[in-house]
């Protein structure tokens, strides 16, 4: 029975909070029926403080979107400045400058040839704004190709939670009860280095996922708008690390059979795996680069989709040839968002975070080469500052904990217990911390998790 509302003239008890925070807030991933509330009031750096006052470090840096840390004082104060000018205005046929410049910025560090901006409030939508831009760009080019109507991505993707998103997404653990609602897309394996099908090794493994992705390429790309994909690294689907060189040889077989690359960076952008963009590592320009998350170091829900002048140009026209991109959403461009993504942007130069990611790459490597010995360490991984840990039954065979023993869960629970906060992917551990992260504190979130797994695999 829920408590009656409070009088405007006073502030809630935390006991009323917990009850409404319960009762009343669905949240996401969550299972409401086993919720206990865990409330943070302020944070400050990678420190999250509860309304009880205890404190938390972030080690997953608030599901992967923040950059510089909480309360960054250049952002707080581009959001103060733009509250000054205008909060919002709509994206519908008209800008503001703070919209204007951010996109311009975002030209001039993405891949070369990405020149042109549309934004949206999250990566999912993102994704969407891509698939839809794609499949129109094929109806009204010059010589068009309306039969472009499918899409292939990767096994166990996911690339957000509306319905397009969710089509070319590919974990069906989050997505098999919305199967009605969904368009069919081509499928082609994750390129998995660790559970390797049999007769492929490490070694071949590149080879081997590179040829089934051509074989269906080859077999299917008349009717193929566009491949899907999450740069080097899937990331919900349990932190997989493809192969050196996939992304790159995915990007050829793109252009070799005229089908359009969706770089989704939603969560492996800014700096994530240690340059900028994941893309640029293996030097890809997709044709569309979908971007939220860091974009705004975490703080507002903004998100872009780039791509080349080839798409731009076949959406121009008179208004009669019905060529404009109908979509839209309220908050696309928002400018107290955009200000805090152009401080966000300008905090990556003053505070040369880039080049101060080594050494906190390094460290975690050292980590994570000492957890890997635990006997029920399958597997660690990582690239950049994303770090992962597999844990499994048996080492031997590989064989994975049963779900339900909710293992990695049990993990990140003692780890709450000691003020650490991460959150696994069923019996994955994930190290994703503000790039802004010490060494000491580092330090602290990877012997917190190993002393996790020590009590919840004895």
């Amino acid at each position: 029975m829920l408590t009656p509302a409070t009088s405007t003239n006073r502030e809630p008890s935390l006991d009323e909070l917990r009850q409404w925070d319960r009762e009343i807030v669905w949240h996401a991933f969550t299972q409401m029926a086993e919720y206990e509330p865990l409330i943070f009031e302020r944070a400050e750096g990678c420190t999250l403080t509860d309304v009880e006052g205890r404190q938390y470090l972030d080690a997953c840096a608030s599901v992967w979107c923040n950059v510089h840390g909480h309360r960054h004082p250049r952002l707080d104060a581009a959001l103060r400045e733009q509250l000054d000018k205008v909060a919002h205005v709509t994206s519908l046929g008209s800008s503001n400058p703070t919209t204007i410049k951010l996109a311009k910025r975002l030209t001039e560090i993405a891949p070369a040839g990405l020149e042109h901006v549309f934004f949206s409030d999250s990566g999912a939508t993102a994704v969407e704004v891509a698939l839809k831009m794609s499949l129109q760009y094929w109806r009204q080019r010059t010589v068009p190709r309306p039969n472009k109507t499918t899409y292939i991505a990767l096994a166990d993707a996911y690339h957000g939670d509306t319905l397009g998103s969710v089509s070319v997404g590919g974990v069906a653990r989050f997505h098999a009860m919305f199967d009605p609602l969904l368009f069919p897309v081509l499928r082609a394996p994750a390129p998995d280095t660790y559970r390797l099908p049999p007769g492929v090794t490490r070694e071949n493994a590149l080879a081997h996922y590179v040829r089934q992705m051509e074989e269906l390429l080859a077999r299917e790309h008349e009717r193929v708008a566009a491949v899907v994909i999450e740069p080097l690294i899937q990331a919900a689907a349990g932190m997989i690390m493809h192969p050196p060189g996939y992304l790159a040889a995915v990007r050829e077989l793109t252009q070799k059979y005229d089908v359009h690359l969706i770089a989704d960076e939603v969560a492996v952008g800014f700096g994530r795996t240690g340059t900028m963009f994941a893309c640029q590592q293996e030097l890809v320009t997709p044709d569309f680069l979908c971007l939220a998350k860091g974009l705004t170091g975490g703080y507002m829900p903004v998100a872009a989709t780039l791509t080349t002048t080839e798409v731009w140009n076949a959406f121009l026209g008179a208004y009669a040839q019905s060529k404009t991109f109908f979509h839209g959403h309220t908050y696309g461009g928002n400018p107290l968002g955009c200000a805090v993504g152009l401080a966000t942007l300008d905090v990556f130069e003053e505070e040369q975070t880039l080049a101060r990611l080594p050494e906190k790459i390094e460290r975690l490597a050292e980590h994570l080469a000492r957890i890997s010995q635990h006997p029920h360490v399958g597997d660690v991984r990582q690239r950049g500052l994303i770090g992962a840990i597999e844990l499994v039954r048996d080492r031997q065979t590989r064989e994975p904990f049963p779900w339900e023993q909710k293992r990695g869960m049990a993990v990140c629970d003692y780890a709450r217990g000691q003020g650490v906060l991460a959150r696994p992917l069923g019996s994955v551990l994930v190290i994703f911390p503000p790039l802004s992260i010490t060494l000491a504190e580092l330090d602290r979130i990877c012997t917190t998790l190993e002393a996790g797994i020590v009590a919840a695999t004895e």
